[in-house]
């Protein structure tokens, strides 16, 4: 027998592993599905409305009417910034790139909406529109959130929002199980937006979880490698025809990095070269904290007068941004721009460009606006062309830019960029950072060249290393993106420079401020847990931390005190306790083990009877008098005439593991100072969704009968309604009779992390954050519970308010 159940488990298992094998390898075909769709669209409208506008452009130079060409642009722009703006209406957190929620989500905090069904549908629908629009956002962003909300939703094969769309799928049933998918989703983000799998395995480890598991990574690796290869297949079919060639591996392509054979003295860079290269990351460290600290004031200023005002005005100033952006472009490209001439040798330079992400060559881009036959209007190629094409131009152009026109384009789009993200529209960041920082290079090899006499240099890499350190100037990431842009670029031979930039860019930027995804972060509020904290914070220990007005419930508790419990707080779990009473005379002699834990009593004190009062005024309106029972109908609602009675008797039937047990019995204002002082000896913890989902299923005894009698419900039953269980609100109390006891023992978790008083806040923090937790129980030496710690008690803000507290005692 034992032999059979050890191999049925087996099989069990093994079923389970191939399960999730098969749903990630679903997960990145579904985000490479979600890219195609967003690229294809994006491609269409764009497409569509700069040959349009070209034309009139063409047209009105030679009759004068240039201001209609303008309004055809406005036309275009403000339509779709209009549509993309009205989805963000029907699902407010698809605004933004998503990647702070999704930093959120994998933080282990939980955003309310961030990986619905409609938020990916407004997402995928709405960044489309804003990228078509003329907006200095990219796409690259929200595909991450969108990859995140298809790795959430698929393995539940159920959705709030398709309530008649659900499948008898018992897998996967935890918030462990489920974050794992979305840390894969949002890989496979990465991987579909760059062609960058391995960087998308780093992103989701290095920006994403806190919380990994060794398995995880290989599944995580192979989502990455599933989007990267469905973008692949489809877009080298649908744009060249050859299905099975996987021309084209990602959303964002830099193309390929090669010097023009006819030029014997060009290198991609030489060692000389990094001097210059760690400059550029300085430079680009504080302009990335320049470009944080702006928007930081501008996301501040927003949530003080556009977000309190009717939604409409979220709208208009979306549309104000399209306008002013437009008005920009256009008339920066007829007016700012220069007609350069074009290198002879450019033709053969860009002949060796294999991968095009735009499916066009870069010489059949330009824009010849107002100028004559060979030459080309340098601002009007960079703004009149999508942002992917612009960002070719400056690595593979071998014409020149003019450093006027580098300069004025780099700071238009750094005052646009930074103005447009936050605006209620789907946006992200990483084209448009990646666009300003090839602009910085460009400028900087130009200047070399020109100045310094410098020609051996190589324009494109200095593009490449100026879009690195503005974009790790803006966001803070190391490794990821260092694997992401020698993905993008296809030559590992950038590696050395494109990591000292990067790490040069964050140390400066980190001078000054964090990156814009944290701050972000910080200004929603979001109790985010860091990888480590500050080494002074170990003169902390638990007890200075810890919460010590507890809410708990025990054993065996009636219905009435869970629905009061339940209706008057907001905590997700609760600590499952029976009083020592055994212990009482001992503590109040001053016993050392337990008198302890006296400083953490008396402070619970009021709190505790505070907490009594509001649950009697929360259940005078509680229906007793249209009480039915749901779990025995023929037994009587009527209290017992004593009270005492009825605790002998309960004590002296000691059907329950727990003898000490006084179900009546709560801590209120009456009760002696001994009474108050009583310690709590610690049982377990069980979670809000349990407890209501007992009561929903009528899981109770009454009190003539034995806690055996009580209904018992399976995993498969508890976890039906995940990952929205019922509220107690929603609840009807006309089902319940309140004298009826609920014993919560078979259900709660008798062994929690726990950790002692005395423990250094260090390791309070490594085990909350490398296990994944949510409460940590403070537990004495003789099993006490004397405080609770949550994710609130471990944020860096709490951390040093504690620590001056501590300062100050001393």
């Amino acid at each position: 027998f034992l032999f059979f159940f050890n191999s049925l488990f087996k099989q069990k298992a093994q079923r389970y592993e191939a399960v999730k094998w098969v749903l990630v390898f679903a997960i990145g075909v579904c985000t490479g599905l979600v890219g195609l769709f967003v690229d294809f669209f994006v491609r269409l409208f764009t497409q569509l409305k700069f040959q349009v506008v070209q034309s009139s452009v063409e047209e009105c130079t030679e009759k004068g009417c240039l201001a209609l060409s303008l309004l055809e642009l406005l036309g275009f722009n403000l339509t779709f910034v209009f549509l993309a703006s009205l989805l963000v209406l029907i699902q407010p957190v698809a605004a933004g790139s998503g990647i702070p929620e999704i930093k959120c989500y994998l933080n282990g905090v939980k955003v309310p909406g961030v990986v619905r069904l409609r938020t990916v549908v407004c997402k995928a629908m709405g960044v489309l529109f804003s990228v078509a629009g003329g907006l200095f956002v990219g796409k690259e962003g929200p595909m991450i959130h969108s990859g995140a909300v298809v790795g959430a939703g698929l393995p539940q094969f159920q959705s709030i929002s398709l309530r008649k769309i659900q499948f008898n799928f018992p897998y996967f049933r935890s918030d462990r199980d489920k974050r794992d998918f979305v840390s894969a989703g949002a890989a496979a983000g990465v991987a579909a937006a760059f062609g960058a799998p391995i960087g998308g395995t780093l992103f989701s480890l290095e920006e994403g979880s806190s919380f990994w598991n060794q398995g995880l990574t290989w599944k995580v690796l192979f989502c990455s490698m599933a989007a990267t290869f469905t973008l692949n297949f489809f877009r080298s079919g649908i744009q060249f025809g050859s299905w099975g060639s996987f021309q084209l591996p990602g959303l964002l392509n830099f193309g390929e990095f090669k010097c023009s054979e006819s030029d014997k003295k060009c290198h991609l860079w030489t060692a000389v070269d990094l001097g210059f290269f760690i400059l550029m990351g300085i430079v680009g460290g504080l302009l990335g904290a320049t470009f944080n600290c702006l928007n930081k004031r501008l996301a501040k200023y927003r949530m003080r007068n556009v977000h309190p005002k009717p939604k409409l005005v979220r709208v208009l100033e979306s549309l104000l941004v399209s306008l002013t952006t437009t008005v920009v472009v256009f008339v920066a490209s007829m007016v700012l721009g220069e007609c350069r001439q074009m290198s002879s040798n450019s033709h053969s330079g860009n002949d060796t460009l294999s991968l095009q992400a735009m499916s066009e060559d870069v010489n059949s881009s330009i824009k010849t606006f107002f100028c004559p036959n060979e030459t080309y209007n340098d601002m009007a190629t960079l703004f009149f062309n999508p942002q992917e094409s612009a960002i070719l131009q400056l690595f593979h152009q071998d014409g020149t830019f003019s450093p006027v026109t580098l300069s004025l384009f780099f700071l238009l789009y750094f005052l646009l960029s930074c103005w447009t993200y936050g605006i209620s529209v789907p946006s992200g960041l990483f084209v448009p950072s990646l666009l300003c920082g090839a602009a910085f290079g460009r400028l900087v090899a130009n200047l070399l060249k020109s100045y310094i006499g410098l020609d051996h240099i190589y324009s494109g890499t200095f593009a490449l290393i100026g879009a690195a350190a503005f974009l790790g100037g803006v966001v803070r990431m190391t490794i990821s993106l260092t694997v992401i842009l020698i993905e993008s670029t296809n030559e590992i031979t950038y590696g050395l420079p494109i990591m000292i930039t990067l790490m040069v860019a964050k140390w400066t930027g980190d001078f000054f401020n964090k990156g814009i995804y944290d701050i972000h972060v910080n200004l929603r509020g979001v109790p985010l847990l860091e990888w480590e904290t500050e080494v002074e914070m170990d003169k902390l220990q638990a007890s200075d931390i810890m919460e010590p007005n507890l809410t708990y419930v025990y054993p065996h508790t009636r219905i009435q005190s869970l629905v009061s419990i339940l209706r008057t707080t907001v905590h997700h779990a609760f600590p499952v306790v029976t009083e020592n009473r055994g212990n009482e005379r001992e503590f109040m002699k001053g016993n050392q083990l337990i008198s302890n834990n006296i400083k953490f009593k008396k402070s619970s004190i009021l709190t505790r009877a505070g907490e009594q009062r509001k649950r009697s005024q929360s259940m005078k309106s509680y229906p007793s008098s249209e009480l039915r029972n749901m779990c025995d109908e023929h037994i009587a609602t009527e209290e017992p005439p004593e009270k005492e009675d009825l605790l002998q008797q309960m004590l002296e039937r000691r059907y329950t593991p727990y003898p000490n047990l006084y179900p009546d019995q709560s801590p209120s204002e009456e009760w002696t100072m001994e009474e108050r002082f009583r310690p709590l000896t610690f049982h377990g913890l069980i979670l809000r969704s349990q407890l209501v989902t007992l009561l929903v299923r009528g899981v109770c005894y009454s009190e003539s009968q034995s806690s055996a009698s009580q209904p018992r419900l399976s995993h498969a039953e508890m976890s039906e309604d995940y990952p929205r269980y019922p509220d107690i609100h929603d609840l009807d109390l006309t089902l319940l009779n309140p004298r009826m006891i609920v014993d919560v023992t078979p259900y709660m978790n008798p062994s929690p992390f726990a950790v002692s008083p005395n423990t250094h806040v260090s390791q309070v923090f490594n085990l909350f954050r490398t296990m994944g937790l949510r409460h940590l129980p403070v537990v004495n030496a003789v099993g006490e519970i004397v405080g609770i710690i949550t994710r609130h008690n471990l944020t860096h803000e709490f951390l040093q308010a504690r620590l001056r507290q501590h300062y100050q005692t001393i």
